[in-house]
């Protein structure tokens, strides 16, 4: 008889699209091309479920209102008592943590194993009840080290409340296709993108505040992403009041960025908040492009400066216009830098080496737990 293939749940509270929510559909899409039984728990928000049923990823619908939602925590718990074999619960946040903890708690199931990502750089919280969720999940996984460096500095030379083994620094991956167009060059006039969700601490006034030190250099900006009505609003305001409005095309979001981003010469993402990861930079690398982007987050990590772009401080608009038309001015530069990028990606970032280290996190207890490399 064959084993019972395991069971992997991931848990998202938001009610809109974005990069928390497409590296669960990433994972999902993977393991159930693996021959896994996959499901995501969500609140029964359109915009994320369609982009999970597209997939064939079979939903589950709960409130997910907070620590104390015992009817979230029922519905998933009834779920793990009807489920055999193996269970990973993949919760997006440590409150969503706490929800898989008390549902395996309820079901009285053994075989039921908790993982907690990590996206935000952000302190850990020092409460008894967040120290309960720390100790009991089975896994914490940082998506980098500024992540995990500022949730430990909650506890700066005091003893963890929880065993450090627990702690997993897993880069993030993108499942890209597997018939990838190759780098290649555009014609003029020479184009900088930005693409992400359009809001505020996405670096976007400095932005365009640089465009406008560039007028006169042949540079066009085109930037992609949707974002709430009177911010959208904000931006075009700031762009005609720069004089740059006809030097930006705006796209609305896109699923599939990759097209566009094949058609520019490089990348601008000069983000002011601190960024855990960043998906949108692992796209420019990916297509062999350069990228100009800020050094406050773990940009750091995975991108070194001069060589696979260039890193620069947030919200200075001056810096980051001499670094625009440094890239714009050198194609023998934009070249290597791509190179150089792809590799990087290739080597250091790709998704069959992401999905190798989460497997042996999923399923420690299996000698060589991998699955197949599905998509690459």
């Amino acid at each position: 008889m064959m084993a019972e293939q395991p069971t992997l749940i991931h848990i998202l509270k938001a009610n809109r699209w974005g990069g928390i929510e497409r590296y669960a559909l990433d994972i999902c899409r993977h393991f159930q091309m693996a021959g896994w039984n996959v499901a995501a728990l969500t609140r029964d928000a359109k915009a994320v479920d369609v982009m999970f049923q597209k997939e064939g990823i079979s939903l589950l619908h709960a409130p997910l209102a907070g620590l104390w939602d015992f009817q979230s925590i029922r519905l998933l718990a009834d779920k793990l008592k009807d489920t055999r074999g193996a269970i990973i619960i993949h919760a997006h946040g440590f409150r969503n943590g706490f929800t898989a903890l008390a549902a395996r708690k309820l079901s009285g199931k053994k075989n039921v194993r908790v993982i907690v990502t990590r996206h935000k750089v952000r302190r850990g919280v020092d409460s008894w009840i967040l120290r309960r969720i720390y100790r009991n999940v089975d896994a914490m996984v940082f998506v980098s080290r500024a992540a995990r460096d500022r949730f430990l500095a909650t506890w700066h030379n005091r003893e963890l409340p929880f065993p450090a083994s627990r702690m997993h620094i897993i880069h993030n991956s993108i499942n890209l296709p597997q018939n990838l167009p190759g780098p290649s060059e555009t014609s003029h006039p020479l184009t900088a993108m930005f693409h992400g969700p359009l809001k505020s601490g996405k670096g976007l006034e400095t932005l365009i505040d640089a465009m406008s030190l560039l007028k006169g250099k042949r540079i066009r900006l085109k930037i992609v992403g949707s974002g709430t009505p009177d911010y959208v609003d904000k931006l075009r305001r700031r762009a005609l009041s720069r004089g740059v409005m006809n030097l930006i095309d705006w796209h609305k979001h896109t699923d599939t960025p990759l097209p566009l981003i094949q058609d520019c010469d490089f990348g601008v993402l000069p983000s002011v908040e601190e960024e855990a990861f960043g998906l949108s930079n692992l796209e420019y690398m990916a297509m062999g492009k350069p990228q100009i982007c800020s050094s406050n987050g773990a940009q750091p990590e995975y991108i070194t400066d001069g060589w696979e772009g260039f890193l620069i401080p947030p919200g200075n608009p001056a810096f980051l216009a001499e670094m625009i038309s440094k890239l714009a001015a050198d194609r023998e530069l934009r070249l290597r830098m791509g190179q150089r990028a792809l590799e990087s990606f290739t080597q250091r970032l790709s998704w069959s080496r992401f999905i190798r280290r989460l497997n042996k996190i999923y399923l420690p207890d299996v000698p060589n737990s991998e699955t197949k490399d599905s998509e690459t």
